[in-house]
């Protein structure tokens, strides 16, 4: 086949891929600005319903995932900004929803959060990430077992600090067979969440929100 025939079909092939990657790459971002609205707003929904199944119904009458303030806290397992969400009725608040990490879990981080109610008592407690072994360490999630729910009412005075362990090393909660480190990290992480709570309650309580964060729905 002569020279420039060939070089006529590679250019024509050329030109076929090119086309095909522009289109290709346009329908790709035309579907992702198509579904960025959606995806962002089933993300906001899926946020204010875990935030909404830690307080009780009633409790608050704000909109829980727009009222929050920005704590950057070791003691919490914080790398960076995160925010902490603020339950308000009648203008008071009466809870605060922290976000925190357990470093120490079987396979790593376990992210939760963590409501504390003004008197210092746990509303509840929810697992929102975590990598630990399906089966053992996952029981954690709510979805698997109900052992979370065990912190409910719980407060630094009840259990008494040696309380704040699992059973196998002398405190009030229960371990899960075959699996004592998921529990263990969690229990620590949420004894120092109160311990934090209790040292900066005024702080917390008191935090001025800005009109849009403060927000009702």
């Amino acid at each position: 086949m002569p020279m420039p025939e060939i070089g006529r079909s590679m250019l024509k092939n050329s030109l076929v891929l090119g086309l095909f990657a522009v289109v290709t790459v346009g329908g790709v971002t035309l579907l992702q600005w198509g579904t960025a609205d959606r995806i962002q707003a089933a993300e906001r929904q899926a946020q204010s319903r875990a935030l909404g199944e830690i307080l009780p119904a009633g409790s608050y009458d704000n909109d829980l995932l727009a009222s929050s303030i920005l704590l950057d806290e070791p003691q919490l397992g914080h790398r960076g900004p995160q925010p902490a969400h603020l339950a308000r009725k009648d203008g008071q608040t009466t809870a605060v929803i922290l976000r925190a990490t357990a470093p120490d879990g079987y396979s790593g981080a376990i992210h939760l959060l963590i409501g504390i109610q003004a008197d210092g008592r746990l509303a509840g407690v929810r697992v929102i990430g975590h990598r630990e072994t399906p089966g053992l360490g996952d029981r954690i999630e709510l979805a698997k077992a109900p052992w979370i729910r065990n912190f409910e009412g719980k407060s630094l005075e009840n259990p008494a600090e040696s309380g704040w362990a699992v059973k196998k090393d002398g405190g009030d909660f229960d371990q899960f067979s075959g699996a004592t480190v998921t529990p263990r990290a969690v229990v620590k992480a949420v004894h120092q969440a109160l311990q934090y709570f209790q040292a900066n309650k005024a702080t917390l309580l008191n935090a001025q929100l800005s009109e849009r964060q403060g927000s009702k729905p």
